[in-house]
């Protein structure tokens, strides 16, 4: 294997990697910002009520994204066994 090779399937690794996380980031994201907003406009500082949501929200990002996500690290790993195949054959 060529330095290159490597190199490269290592940038579409972390590209992958940061698209198939990318959907529940930004929702746990925005969820934290409004309970952070809300939290300081009550002025409860309760832990739980900022972070029982976001695991929800995240959650049900998962379970909304789930199928695109799944699709995504499909393609990647057929790509990668195809790339491996033609490198190797």
């Amino acid at each position: 294997m060529s330095a290159e090779f490597v190199i490269r399937l290592a940038g579409e690794a972390v590209y992958t990697v940061l698209k198939a996380s990318a959907p529940m980031l930004v929702i746990g994201l925005v969820v934290g910002l409004v309970i952070s907003i809300f939290q300081a406009t009550t002025q409860i500082q309760e832990q739980t009520l900022a972070f029982v949501p976001k695991i929800v929200a995240v959650l049900l990002a998962l379970l909304l994204f789930g199928p695109w996500i799944l699709t995504t690290l499909v393609d990647f790993t057929s790509n990668l066994f195809t790339n491996l195949y033609k490198f190797i054959g």
